[in-house]
């Protein structure tokens, strides 16, 4: 599951979304910079380097990456990011170990599994560049699905980061793992006392996958967090806004000192 370690310095766990693999978290290389913080980054059970999986649930993906967390770090404190699904799977850690968990991150963060029942805002897109998306080709379609900044620049970080892992993904295992998506309770719920230690949640406000309303409905539960509504971003929030996000994630690590 631990698929690429850069740097040194504290642990930081990197948890990648749904359909995709570790590669859609790597610009936090950019982001982090020389901070003293060893990137940690996983792939979860449909990524092609993982191989044949028979996880069926959200349930086991949370349970094992807690268990490959726990063989690798002991009882070393460590910090958690996480994107989309990812962001769920770092928040049922997070909880689960919080006695040495030393900060959460969540970009475009998943809260609630049901599709239909996800507050989000109408399909939006800010810029779109018709040469950009004629250089596409067969990857079009996915990037216009997700993008809401359609521009050679967001083509490129998506050809580089995001369209690897989707290429590369097992359809069955993912076929599985959706038709139980949920976790059987919010960690929220299963560990209602408020989460103290530096936390950062990103949203894009033009995120018609997973919006923003129903992580800003926790807010109460994270009295260190900071929440952040990216205009102009949609699901990618990180590759379409890259440079504010990277200041939000330096001062989330600064904060874990």
């Amino acid at each position: 599951m631990i698929v690429h370690l850069a740097g040194v310095g504290h642990p930081l766990v990197v948890i990648h979304g749904f359909g995709v693999d570790h590669r859609i978290m790597l610009p936090l290389e950019e982001m982090v910079g020389d901070a003293p913080w060893r990137r940690i980054y996983l792939d979860l059970p449909w990524a092609e380097s993982v191989g044949t999986s028979t996880v069926s649930s959200s349930a086991e993906v949370a349970q094992q990456v807690l268990a490959e967390i726990d063989e690798h770090l002991g009882a070393e404190p460590f910090a958690l990011i996480g994107n989309s699904f990812g962001g769920m799977i770092a928040r049922y850690v997070a909880h689960e170990r919080r006695d040495r968990v030393r900060g959460l991150a969540t970009l475009a963060g998943l809260v609630v599994a049901a599709h239909d029942e996800r507050d989000v805002p109408a399909r939006t897109v800010i810029r779109r560049d018709d040469a950009a998306l004629e250089r596409a080709g067969d990857a079009r379609d996915d990037f216009e699905e997700v993008s809401v900044i359609q521009d050679a620049a967001r083509l490129a970080a998506f050809e580089r980061f995001v369209l690897p892992g989707l290429r590369g993904a097992d359809a069955a295992v993912m076929e599985r793992i959706a038709a139980q998506y949920a976790l059987p309770v919010l960690p929220e719920q299963a560990h209602p006392e408020p989460f103290t230690a530096p936390t950062l949640h990103v949203f894009g406000r033009q995120d018609d996958v997973v919006g923003y309303e129903d992580g800003l409905r926790l807010r109460a539960h994270y009295p260190r967090a900071t929440y952040a509504v990216l205009d102009a971003a949609g699901h990618n929030v990180h590759l379409e806004q890259p440079e504010v996000t990277g200041a939000l994630v330096r001062d989330w690590l600064a904060r874990m000192g």
